[in-house]
């Protein structure tokens, strides 16, 4: 075999397995990268979650301070 087709051949398959490496890579990257997307995107979703929670407390806690202020006013009359 002559030596330019050996070299082409084997400049073919180095080509090949560069560009497949570079492929895989770049698909892991993006996974992980989709991934940590994802976890923040549930840290906000339990943060949505929970605020409802906490505007119905405090509700609650405004609505107990107004009893406590009228309890006040009226004892000290």
């Amino acid at each position: 075999m002559d030596n330019s087709i050996v070299i082409s051949i084997l400049s073919l398959i180095g080509t090949l397995a560069g560009s497949l490496g570079g492929i895989l890579v770049s698909s892991k990257l993006t996974n992980y990268r989709i991934e940590q997307l994802e976890h923040k995107v549930d840290k906000h979703n339990n943060f949505a979650e929970r605020m409802p929670v906490m505007e119905e407390q405090i509700k609650v806690i405004n609505h107990r301070l107004e009893d406590l202020e009228h309890e006040n006013q009226r004892q000290t009359c």
